[in-house]
């Protein structure tokens, strides 16, 4: 099977990963709109956030067997149909319903089992594709997901200043051809099943929780969405309340930068990883990381601290798409259900990195600083889990003796 054979697989499961940021950032640009057109209260309006999370935590939990039984092809099909009814519901549900709130809801359950199944699917996609360099193609793939989060808010924000935020709906169907576009091409680029590609039987629930190097990978999933979202969450904001700015201003200063920050960092190692050591590349953004989470805490300068958001977002880049390159490689035999699993264990530390952020920020009177500065414990975690994990070291061949896969 030729490289070049897969190249069209490739730009598919890359396609697929700005699906996800649709899923993700969309809804969130429009939650002011909804207030003022629907009277909805912010209580409600942040139950869309927590719902698309819970269901997409969900499909990584649960997706597997399915996915085992029909097929990536059908499988990620299934994901780009369910973004696209979820995108056209949300344009017609609100006004079906005496409660604007029921029709919203079924539209972001819709959209985000599409997410949650993207999320699990494309990358065993690349992972099976006979690249040269999987740990590169990793990083590139995930790359597509910050640009199609800078799109996502760019075009949006351009298309809410001149055509107008009350046309909403018409932005909201725009924005299905992106998934249409997805769901055409795998309909017939050729896919190879992951465990298709690998010799023996893949790993199952029990095989996996055994054995310790897979506990190491699932902590620095965890560490890698927390480092991420634990700036990423509170950017805007720092931008409007540091420099003064407006939402709009906000949103493109704080979370535009860091997202292209980021999507910087990965498309960098996608290009030149053959030449550089994926865990030396990741200690380095680690320690980047530590040291932008430094100057957040201890810089008052808001310019300064603005410019530390981005270079948070160039450091923990790799994190994500770095720790499934190693426990692919690591792991024999790992399957879907190792990402899946490893997706599941990112999305929970999205989760609690805002979310521990925000607990500190409460206990000390709004202090922003303070509560991202806490997370610093996230990315101190990843080095020490990086460590640990180096194949000559001592703590690896303890931890992992007795239960390779």
């Amino acid at each position: 099977m030729s490289e070049r054979k897969y190249e069209l697989t490739i730009k598919a499961a890359f396609l697929g990963y700005v699906v996800q940021s649709i899923v993700n950032n969309f809804l969130p640009l429009l939650f002011i709109q909804m207030q003022t057109e629907f009277k909805m209260p912010l209580s409600k309006i942040t139950l869309f956030i927590t719902t698309n999370f819970i269901i997409q935590l969900l499909v990584d939990l649960l997706s597997t067997p399915l996915i085992k039984r029909i097929g990536y092809r059908i499988s990620m099909i299934i994901s780009n149909t369910c973004v696209i009814t979820g995108l056209i519901l949300l344009t017609v549900l609100p006004a079906a319903f005496n409660d604007p709130f029921i029709g919203i809801l079924i539209s972001v359950c819709f959209y985000a089992i599409g997410g949650g199944l993207d999320e699990v699917l494309v990358s065993p996609i690349v992972e099976a594709c006979p690249t040269k360099n999987k740990e590169a193609a990793m990083s590139l793939l995930h790359s597509f997901y910050s640009w199609g989060h800078v799109s996502v808010v760019l075009l949006s924000t351009i298309f809410f200043k001149f055509i107008g935020i009350n046309n909403w709906r018409i932005l909201a169907l725009l924005w299905c051809i992106i998934p249409l576009m997805d769901l055409i091409l795998f309909t017939f680029v050729p896919i190879v099943e992951l465990e298709g590609n690998m010799a023996g039987e893949t790993s199952s629930f029990k095989v996996l929780f055994k054995n310790k190097f897979f506990w190491i990978m699932v902590i620095m999933m965890v560490c890698a969405g927390a480092s991420e979202q634990g700036v990423n969450q509170w950017s805007s904001a720092f931008a409007e309340k540091g420099l003064g700015v407006s939402k709009e201003v906000g949103d493109l200063l704080g979370q535009m930068l860091f997202a292209f920050c980021m999507g910087t960092s990965r498309a960098i190692y996608g290009k030149i990883g053959e030449r550089i050591e994926l865990k030396k590349f990741m200690k380095v953004s680690t320690f980047l990381c530590v040291l932008a989470y430094s100057i957040i805490i201890f810089v008052p300068d808001p310019t300064i601290t603005l410019l530390a958001c981005g270079l948070a977002g160039f450091s923990v880049g790799i994190f994500w798409p770095g720790t499934f390159s190693i426990a692919s490689s690591g792991i024999r035999n790992g399957g879907t259900l190792m990402f899946a699993l490893l997706a599941l264990a990112g999305d929970l530390g999205c989760a609690s990195g805002p979310t521990l952020a925000g607990a500190v920020m409460s206990l000390t009177n709004g202090n922003m600083r303070l509560g991202i500065g806490f997370a610093i414990i996230f990315p101190i975690t990843m080095g020490i889990m990086l460590f640990i994990s180096g194949k000559k070291g001592i703590l690896y061949r303890h931890l992992t003796n007795c239960t390779k896969c």
